[in-house]
């Protein structure tokens, strides 16, 4: 059994550099990588905190991966975790007790998605011992029909704490990029004396500079007998300020069970652009039923208890309705994020975005907005929307900010990397 690169990632500040021969050291490495099946030509004994380690490791990705939550095996050799809760909160302990926070949250997942571990998170005392991460809270959005009232509140907590760590990250970055393109967006090139933006008018037309004779070259001390000026043939002037919206968003979500990263991020971001004053946003989320969420954009925990993970899905009639609540077309940036795994009509789906662009609509449409790398997603109706205009690619929360101010500008997207357009 190999095990994969960042299963053996160990503590820095837990352990020195060992004072074994260089050959042993590289067994005990070796020992440690391979796991215990896999390891007997080694000759390798683990010991201590090695011992602990490779323990916690083989629980999960052992002979114990076929381990049901019952204690039964699917057959052979088995080991994991088993059904008990007190043995599972232990195995969570260790886990972070041995390795960073990074591995840690990739062993819980592999640890719900291997062995069957989703029902113990309805239990509070699993869930205070568990590392949130973006991952967990779209699983306990899937769970929360399941969830007794004795859990919701941890499960509150923990999805807030999440929460709060990403509108710490991606807040501020967002801010400055979106309020410095409403600000680019809202320039006129026809602006009242008042409105003028001097700075910019002189820098826009120094190729219009003349050379001009002085008026009194012989009575001017010091004069070379010549000025000049700088010609404004363009001026570039300040918007007037208004208390209105100046741009219109609108977030288009896919709930299905596989977007669950992307729902958690969504709702963030769509908190963040509800807090600007220049931005109108409307947070709709969808499967095959649509939701709006607007009403509760000021608390992203609400907006993703007020989600429901799974279904089906129908694109064309969440389009519709974001379709319906369109005022100013040429003001407004609808964002789709979603696979494109349409359930719904094709056809109508496709007709409403050449409609919305048509009427001066920006869409952007993104198959998945999280860090989990290419998605999977519909080719046909990517390339479908690609067509007209709107290609279809992956996005990064880091990336996002910048998407949506070239959006704003109408600006080519800044589109990451061509593998993931169709």
């Amino acid at each position: 059994m190999n095990r994969t690169p960042g299963e053996t990632e160990e503590r820095t500040t837990e352990r020195t550099v060992s004072d074994a021969p260089p050959d042993a050291e590289r067994l005990r490495r070796w020992r440690m990588v391979l796991g215990a099946d896999s390891a007997d030509s080694t000759g390798c004994t683990l010991t201590g905190q090695d011992a602990a380690m490779d323990g916690a490791l083989d629980a999960l990705y052992g002979g114990g991966a076929g381990k049901k939550p019952n204690g039964r095996g699917t057959g052979g050799r088995s080991a994991g975790l088993g059904a008990s809760a007190p043995s599972v909160a232990r195995w969570l302990g260790d886990i972070r007790t041995y390795f960073p926070s990074s591995v840690v949250q990739v062993m819980q997942r592999d640890a719900i998605e291997r062995l069957g571990l989703s029902a113990l998170l309805l239990e509070p005392e699993m869930l205070e011992a568990v590392e949130p991460d973006v991952h967990l809270v779209g699983t306990l959005l899937s769970l929360d029909k399941a969830m007794p009232e004795t859990t919701k509140e941890t499960a509150r907590a923990v999805v807030r704490k999440v929460v709060e760590d990403l509108e710490r990250r991606l807040e501020s970055r967002t801010r400055a990029t979106l309020t410095g393109a409403l600000d680019r967006s809202a320039r006129i090139s026809r602006p009242r004396h008042r409105d003028i933006d001097w700075d910019r008018t002189i820098r826009a037309n120094l190729k219009n500079y003349l050379t001009l004779p002085a008026p009194d070259a012989a009575t001017t001390a010091g004069s070379t007998g010549t000025t000049g000026t700088v010609v404004p043939e363009r001026l570039v002037g300040y918007g007037r300020s208004s208390r209105s919206a100046k741009k219109d968003i609108v977030l288009c979500v896919d709930q299905s069970g596989s977007m669950a990263a992307s729902v958690v991020y969504a709702s963030v971001f769509g908190a963040v652009l509800a807090s600007m004053r220049t931005l109108s946003t409307r947070l709709v989320v969808f499967d095959t039923a649509v939701v709006d969420l607007t009403d509760q954009l000021d608390d992203p925990v609400d907006v993703l208890f007020g989600t429901q993970l799974g279904g089906g899905t129908d694109i064309n009639r969440a389009l519709a309705y974001c379709q319906s609540r369109i005022t100013r077309p040429a003001d407004t940036v609808v964002v789709l994020i979603s696979d494109l795994y349409e359930g719904g009509i094709r056809d109508e789906m496709l007709k409403r975005v050449a409609a919305m662009k048509a009427s001066g609509v920006q869409f952007v449409s993104l198959l998945a907005l999280s860090d989990e790398g290419a998605p999977a997603y519909d080719h046909e109706h990517a390339a479908a929307l690609g067509a007209l205009g709107a290609p279809a690619f992956a996005c990064t929360p880091d990336l996002f900010p910048d998407v949506m101010a070239a959006a704003i500008e109408k600006r080519p997207l800044p589109i990451p990397d061509k593998e993931y357009q169709p």
